[in-house]
């Protein structure tokens, strides 16, 4: 599989650098075409004049040597994968907020292809409050991580932090490429974030959805090779260009979009946290503080979910969200058949790193078949696989 593939490395400083010698040798025996570029701090672990020789192509670490630019653009066009590994703490960061003050980081912000990052760092700067920010950023804008492993770390210490075995990435990007593949010709429709209702100019109801986990469905359907569109409310998660996003406000807008998109998909994921009820006549000024009270009408939004479940063809597969705080199992399942869903994802509020707001989430899925499925608390981004996968599996996608 990763015959004729072009896989860019981009090795930063970290102790694990020497492991890249026989990462790129094994690439190369695969059949990929492999080119090295470095920050300086990786010149201290390994010598590029070693990864030259063995990727027969010149390693790159300067922006510029005299008279010669290295063409950062075209260096991230070239490649069918970028992979920076090791992932130091410090890079991180950088790609994390963005910075550009290297070959590997011009390289990085100007790269049209998939990115991957197998990080390598001690226990303690692993586990640090702005790494796991960092991590589940840079995941948010559509890159990879290969998951660390644990052992004996170059402090000495015993635990997590380091950079994955070079056999396993060679598998991890074998398996990679297989995937991207997986969903070629398949168009996905995702809906994420809230609804907010007006009740004047100034004023709304809404709900606390951050729209993360609506996004990494997204994103997770895009990165197996599918056609996405994102439907999402007011969000300030960043959006990858790659998908086909819709921005609305309201939930008259949301079922607009939904109802226009959904009959050319062949699965939709509704995890949006729609308002249930809209204001009946929404002020056209600003409502005055004149009185002690106030009171506002409302009335029933149109349910999305339970019309795309009406206008399902038999080819379709249609997944929906509950979230509950009491009778969650009760309550998801009588809203799996009520909408004639074909999967539903609960979330209970009663779960500590679950529902809005969290960058973590902890699900369970029940289909109409009967089947459970439950996973325990991750990231959203990695429960976003799990959903994606559990798709795959009841539709045979």
């Amino acid at each position: 599989m990763l015959k004729g593939k072009k896989v860019l490395i981009g090795i930063t400083g970290s102790i694990a650098a020497y492991k890249i010698a026989v990462l790129v040798r094994l690439l190369v025996k695969a059949g990929a075409e492999v080119k090295v570029i470095m920050t300086p701090a990786a010149e201290n672990f390994i010598s590029p004049l070693t990864l030259s020789t063995l990727s027969k192509n010149e390693v790159l670490s300067e922006l510029s040597d005299n008279s010669t630019w290295a063409n950062h653009v075209m260096l991230g066009r070239w490649a069918d994968v970028m992979l920076i590994a090791p992932l130091s703490c410090n890079t991180l960061a950088k790609m994390a907020n963005g910075l550009c003050d290297n070959l590997l980081m011009a390289v990085y912000l100007s790269a049209t292809c998939q990115v991957v990052a197998a990080p390598a760092m001690d226990e303690d700067m692993w586990k640090h409050p702005s790494t796991c920010i960092n991590l589940e950023r840079i995941a948010s804008f559509g890159n990879h991580i290969i998951p660390v492993e644990s052992g004996e770390l170059a402090s000495g210490l015993i635990g997590p932090g380091r950079m994955a075995e070079p056999e396993d990435i060679v598998k991890w990007l074998h398996s990679f490429f297989l995937r991207s593949n997986e969903l070629k010709g398949k168009k996905i429709l995702v809906t994420a974030g809230p609804t907010y209702e007006a009740i004047d100019p100034v004023r709304f109801i809404g709900n606390h959805s951050s729209g993360k986990m609506g996004i990494a469905i997204a994103e997770s359907f895009h990165k197996r090779g599918a056609e996405v569109f994102l439907v999402t409310g007011p969000v300030s998660q960043p959006i990858s260009g790659s998908l086909k996003t819709t921005r609305v406000v309201s939930a008259a807008e949301m079922y607009e979009a939904c109802i226009n998109i959904f009959p050319q998909v062949d699965i939709a994921v509704m995890s949006a946290a729609v308002a249930d009820y809209t204001i009946i006549n929404p002020a056209n000024e600003k409502i005055k503080k004149n009185s002690d009270q106030l009171s506002i009408e409302l009335k029933k939004t149109t349910d999305i979910l339970k019309t795309l479940g009406q206008q399902k063809k038999a080819n379709q597969f249609l997944a929906g969200f509950a979230l509950e705080t009491n009778n969650e199992k009760e309550f998801a399942l009588k809203k799996l058949h009520s909408k004639n869903a074909d999967m539903i994802v609960l979330n209970s509020l009663n779960d500590p790193g679950a529902g809005f707001g969290h960058n973590t989430n902890k699900i369970t899925i029940f289909d109409k078949a009967g089947n459970e499925y439950q996973f325990d608390t991750k990231s959203k981004t990695a429960i976003a696989e799990d959903i994606v996968n559990t798709i795959l599996k009841i539709s045979h996608a």
